[in-house]
């Protein structure tokens, strides 16, 4: 019988070992990255005793009934073909991370704290919608209350905490530390638990201070609340950037929401997105889920390995494309255009072109003759025809997001995160490199988001591919469409020119001249 001592050396040579045997309880879990996280642990890591998965009724349905229809995503498919049977070590626990507690039953929260000895936090209200009492509910209040139900359990080898690298976006350089206080956590969580929401709604800026939005000061103030805790609690803080497709597990593309670059490929690549204020010249920092995941998995077998009397500090990571290999968003635009000229949208309204610019004035006098114009004049199509109206609405919220990620699409940031390269590249045992690793110096830019544009056609837009020659016929329809409106446009401002005697007064300069 193998002593503790023995399966501590099995341990440091293993990941897949160091989760073999252990219960692991996840929020988030039927986010973009939970689900992947639950896939890539059921997958490569057989040995795990059970998952629990924090969830919440939805929409009519119950947790149950949510758990299978998580499951029946394409995501699953290779893990559901390899490890048919695993899906039984899956237990949906009711709970909700907007209640003070969880919301757990007391039987629930019991089971956890008897078997649980590994934590992935990963839960967070992801919206940019500037609600000060909603995200310090979902995202600071509900990590103080992991924190708490962590501390009971007897078992507990490690605490992951997602965060995000902008959570210290008001520094132009982030490095792999927690950063002094810029609030009292206690003091905000009391204050949105006891105060009217118009009263909350006018503390915001003072609490807010150099932060762009509510979504990163509650994140900010989450990693505080885990440093906090950290003194009792083997805890890690995971800062990933903007997290997107994935590369190649378990499927090539995957994607199950249109936020980040995706988004704005698709939104060009339609024709929809004619004009994005955005800094053409800056980098934009993006980070493959099956990558992120891997990362996740690494840091926290990293900190398992040491006890909280041994080891009592929390662990950092920014998880970035910082020294990997960083596109600016000019060169991520081409590529994209590129890539929808290979393999065109179905569908698109118009001819795909996107210009980016800084200039606020600018950004706006286009918004209203690229988007909002034939917008209006397609949305008077459509109703003529018997349809519903809808660019109008699109361009709505396209314009809405624009504003709320100004601050995030003017900037450039420096993300130092040596530590985290380290554990990719020195740490992860040589067998187990194919598993968890990434070769980051051989990331092939262009072939990745050929990759990405393809999984968003398959899993967010459902096309149907083996229409491409269809797709690409009205493709080069628009594109000759599109030439003959700039056409029409410089004939009709070349002929309003003529009627204000712009030409004649040119050519009676000329004359004077040359007399």
């Amino acid at each position: 019988m193998a002593t503790r001592s023995d399966k501590k050396t099995m341990e440091r040579a293993s990941i897949v070992t160091f989760y073999s045997g252990r219960s692991i309880f996840i929020t988030g879990s039927t986010g973009f990255m939970g689900k992947v996280l639950v896939e890539k642990l059921l997958r490569s890591c057989p040995g795990i005793r059970e998952i629990f998965l924090l969830m919440r009724p939805k929409k009519g349905m119950n947790i149950d009934d949510r758990l299978r229809k998580m499951l029946e995503y394409p995501l699953f498919d290779r893990v559901r073909k390899e490890r048919p049977s695993c899906f039984e070590k899956l237990i949906p626990i009711r709970g909700d991370v907007t209640v003070e507690g969880l919301g757990l039953g007391n039987l629930e929260r019991q089971a956890l704290i008897d078997r649980v000895s590994v934590i992935f936090n990963v839960a967070a209200n992801v919206r940019f919608e500037n609600n000060l009492q909603k995200d310090i509910l979902s995202n600071t209040r509900s990590t103080r209350d992991i924190c708490i139900l962590a501390g009971s359990m007897k078992n507990l080898v490690a605490l992951m905490h997602v965060s995000s690298a902008y959570t210290q976006s008001d520094k132009p350089i982030v490095e792999e530390k927690v950063y002094p206080l810029i609030a009292n956590w206690r003091n905000v969580i009391h204050m949105v638990e006891n105060m009217d929401e118009r009263t909350i709604r006018i503390f915001s800026p003072k609490y807010l201070g150099s932060m762009p939005n509510t979504y990163t000061f509650s994140k900010r103030m989450a990693e505080e609340v885990v440093n906090d805790y950290s003194k009792d609690l083997p805890s890690v803080i995971f800062r990933p950037s903007i997290v997107i497709s994935s590369i190649d597990e378990p499927v090539s593309g995957w994607l199950d929401n249109f936020n980040g670059p995706v988004g704005m490929l698709i939104g060009g690549g339609k024709g929809i997105l004619r004009v994005s204020y955005t800094d053409p010249i800056a980098s934009s920092d993006f980070l493959p889920v099956d990558v992120a995941i891997k990362g996740m998995l690494t840091a926290t077998w990293k900190r398992g390995l040491e006890t909280i009397t041994k080891d009592p500090s929390v662990h950092v990571y920014n998880f970035t494309s910082y020294d990997i290999r960083r596109l600016t968003n000019r060169e991520l635009v081409a590529m994209g255009m590129r890539v929808n000229r290979e393999m065109p949208l179905e569908g698109i309204i118009w001819y795909p072109r996107t210009y980016l610019t800084t200039n606020r004035f600018l950004h706006y006098v286009l918004t209203m003759l690229l988007h909002v114009l034939p917008a209006l004049l397609l949305d008077g199509v459509l109703k003529l025809t018997g349809r519903q109206p809808m660019l109008i609405n699109i361009h709505r919220r396209i314009y809405n997001t624009v504003v709320q990620l100004t601050y995030f699409l003017e900037n450039e940031w420096t993300f130092c995160n040596t530590k985290m390269l380290n554990i990719l590249s020195d740490d992860i045992p040589p067998a187990e490199r194919p598993i968890f690793g990434f070769d980051y110096k051989n990331f092939n830019m262009e072939q990745y988001f050929q990759n990405c544009f393809i999984g968003a056609k398959r899993y967010l837009l459902n096309e149907d591919l083996t229409r491409g020659d269809e797709f690409k016929r009205h493709y080069n329809r628009m594109e000759w469409i599109d030439r003959i409106f700039d056409a029409g446009v410089v004939l009709l401002f070349t002929w309003i020119l003529g009627k204000l005697g712009f030409f004649s007064f040119i050519y009676e300069q000329f004359a004077s001249l040359a007399a």
